[in-house]
């Protein structure tokens, strides 16, 4: 549907539960019927310190240390950032770099903990069983020692956005359970079969946010977990004003911003966060491991991962520990060839290619795909010239012009394309998916956010050395001065008394003197 045609329904009423633009591809939901398996422990976990958005993690351990699982074992640095913790017991036998979800390959510093198999708890974090009548800034301090960051795939540390402002309350809470990436299917499931659960962490951000209204949305294609979310919250006391909003399935719907519009109407500004409109959105699986940290006293060592793909024998939901190594997973589930196949880190649409199944899961780790050659192909051909057909615009749900925006990432335009808002891209890939050209339109964006970034750090560096410069001058001259005042006083201290001034007594004495001595002859007079 044209935009202008889309935003008229809009205001006329004729269309709920929509935002601008979207598109509605395959959503290969193969695992949506497979409950949640324990995936087991493997023998060795690798735990990069950095696992979240933000400042990276120090090791606190060293090889040959012993440690129990969620024992703290690397702290976090700086105020955006969360501590990493141990997955299982077991004994530290390496600390080194290993390679992470990233396209390049790039690699971590991490931690290498060897299972000793029986999986003994640190069981130092008391329960909070009680948390109504506890202060929220002692249990948004729980979610920031148990390692909680975004499970949805942002990861963004979870203490930061349960703060309290007075300048910005929050008067809606939303619980996103819409996952609306094709294959993934780890909230559904988790809905399906934990919804008390859920339900239990979402009347703890709305103690800790001071809210009393909240939505849970689910898009129509997990009618079992609306089902059973609805049934939980029928059930649950205290939480009469939370409803659950079942809306007609569209990609990406799931994305923050676009849902929160959907949801209430009111749009999140550029460079805004949701806060300053009033509202707080959180996933399910972040709001279940919220549960478990504050009630059971448990950090973040396991995860719920969807395992798909075209190329595997056996789709499944396994919970995953922390640092599981992917290709273990894989080889449970009947895939140990990986030629001619393709291992994707999250979803098809916005997740990231990798070169080898050698990285361990994180707390990003929403799903694990092996693609054959065959949907690679399919989605991945020759690149053409744009035809200027503006679906790329249509399908925008952040209302840019992705071909445009391309073209000046390609040409090196930044300063420009930062003006037609490029960093409100969310980069859901649904403007390189209807692109009949074969355009990687989110290549160019991200390419484009990361000059800018690199220029803007580039910058920051810039202008601290030179701060450092000026400093260092200042610092030279004032120790110059203080170096040339204390010779200044050292030389007072140490030079010679002047030869006092003799008195008016003293000179009287001296004149008569000379008058009365008796060898005193008279001055002749010259001759003339």
């Amino acid at each position: 549907m044209p935009a202008m045609l889309r935003t008229l329904a809009q205001k006329l009423g004729l269309m709920a539960h929509t935002f601008p633009g979207g598109i509605h591809p395959d959503m290969h939901k193969l695992s949506a019927a497979a409950p949640i398996e324990d995936a087991g422990i493997s023998p060795v976990l690798i735990l990069p310190m950095k696992q979240h958005i933000g400042v990276p993690c120090t090791s606190m351990v060293k090889i040959g240390d012993k440690v129990l699982r969620g024992q703290k074992i690397a702290k976090s640095e700086g105020y955006l950032s969360v501590p990493v913790h141990a997955s299982t017991s077991g004994r530290i036998v390496k600390i080194e770099e290993h390679a992470i979800a990233h396209p390049s390959g790039m690699g971590m510093p991490s931690i290498f903990i060897e299972a000793d198999g029986d999986d003994r708890r640190d069981e130092s974090l008391e329960p909070i069983t009680d948390w109504r009548n506890v202060d929220p800034t002692i249990l948004r301090e729980r979610a920031r020692m148990c390692g909680l960051a975004g499970l949805g795939g942002a990861v963004f540390p979870t203490f930061i956005k349960l703060v309290q402002d007075r300048r910005f309350p929050i008067e809606t809470v939303i619980l996103n359970g819409i996952e609306c990436e094709p294959y993934l299917t780890t909230d559904h499931r988790l809905m399906v079969e934990q919804a008390s659960e859920i339900l239990d962490g979402m009347a703890i951000i709305m103690h800790m946010v001071g809210s009393s209204a909240g939505i849970i949305a689910i898009e129509d294609n997990k009618t079992d977990a609306a089902e059973a979310m609805q049934e939980a919250l029928t059930n649950k006391d205290g939480m009469d004003g939370v409803h659950i909003e079942v809306l007609p399935t569209r990609y990406p719907q799931g994305s923050e911003k676009q849902l929160i519009y959907t949801l209430t109407g009111r749009e999140v500004p550029a460079g805004k966060l949701p806060m300053h409109i009033g509202v707080l959105c959180q996933n399910v699986g972040t709001t279940k491991a919220l549960r478990d940290a504050v009630i059971l006293g448990q950090t973040l060592t396991e995860r719920i991962v969807t395992i798909s793909g075209d190329a595997l024998p056996r789709p499944a939901n396994l919970n995953a520990r922390i640092g599981t190594p992917i290709r273990s997973l894989f080889a449970r589930q009947g895939l140990e060839d990986f030629s001619n196949i393709q291992v994707v880190h999250g979803g098809p649409m916005m997740g990231e290619r990798l070169r080898h199944p050698d990285i361990p899961v994180v707390k990003s780790t929403s799903g694990i795909l092996a693609l054959s050659q065959q949907a690679i192909n399919a989605a991945h051909t020759v690149e053409n010239p744009c035809i200027r057909c503006g679906h790329c615009s249509e399908a925008c749900p952040a209302s840019l012009v992705p071909n445009l925006l391309a073209d000046l990432c390609r040409s090196d335009q930044l300063e420009k394309a930062e003006d037609y808002q490029l960093f409100d891209c969310i980069e859901c890939g649904a403007c390189s998916y209807v692109c009949p050209s074969n355009i990687p339109l989110v290549h160019y964006f991200r390419y484009g956010k990361g000059q800018i970034s690199l220029a803007r750090r580039e910058q920051v560096f810039a202008e601290a050395s030179r701060q450092r410069s000026e400093g260092r001058d200042t610092r030279i001259e004032r120790e110059n001065a203080e170096k040339a005042a204390r010779r200044s006083r050292v030389r007072k201290t140490h030079a010679p008394k002047p030869a006092a001034e003799p008195t008016t007594e003293a000179v009287a004495s001296t004149d008569t003197a000379s008058t009365t001595r008796p060898d005193t002859k008279p001055i002749p007079e010259e001759k003339s």
